[in-house]
């Protein structure tokens, strides 16, 4: 049954320019060799149009890459069929509010999981931190700020600290980075401006 969720990314890609996070997110892309420079198998949420996901995949990663919008994962399957990368990458459709994908990975990566329409994100994200594998990591890249052509540009976002603490994994866990590094971002229409991006990456323990 189509939810609240669905219709509104659904919406929102069919929409969308086709190439329009279709490259890795700057933050992700510089977190993962840092801190897992092997590749594994991971579980990118909230894929859209698989910037992460292929950029994982090419590397040497298996990804199951997940979303709610079937336009959106379409579109990655077009891609990885003309990037060869059809068998690093598994697409899976899920409203995250109401299931999850099976399996244990050893990198699971949420990038800018936020949504305009209700959706229990701490929920999610602690379900997701199950997924994850003894000595893997959940990364978490989340706006910091809002540059001025978001459609959250009002939104106030909590900071990594809150966002982990929020999360209350207990023990079993240690934090591998913690901060907001800044960058230039560039809009659709070719603005230009400077944002904040929060880095939770934290480390199950073996």
């Amino acid at each position: 049954m189509s939810t609240e969720s669905t219709q509104f990314w659904e919406k929102r890609y069919q929409e969308a320019d086709p190439a329009w996070g279709t490259r890795p997110n700057a933050v992700f892309a510089e977190v993962v060799p840092e801190l897992c420079p092997e590749p594994g198998r991971a579980l990118d949420l909230g894929c859209g149009h698989g910037g992460d996901a292929r950029w994982l995949a090419a590397r040497g990663w298996l990804v199951t890459a997940v979303d709610v919008s079937p336009t959106a994962l379409g579109r990655i399957a077009e891609a990885a069929e003309a990037e060869g990368l059809v068998e690093r990458i598994t697409l899976a459709c899920h409203d995250l509010s109401r299931s999850f994908p099976e399996g244990a990975f050893d990198l699971v990566s949420a990038s800018y999981f936020h949504s305009p329409v209700e959706f229990p994100r701490e929920q999610v994200l602690r379900r997701a931190a199950e997924a994850v594998l003894p000595g893997g990591l959940l990364l978490v890249v989340d706006h910091g700020s809002a540059a001025p052509w978001s459609w959250n540009r009002e939104q106030v976002f909590p900071t990594p600290r809150e966002t982990a603490d929020g999360l209350a994994l207990g023990p079993g866990w240690h934090i591998e980075r913690l901060d907001s590094p800044r960058r230039t971002a560039a809009g659709p229409d070719g603005q230009v401006a400077e944002v904040a991006d929060n880095v939770i990456a934290l480390r199950r323990e073996r």
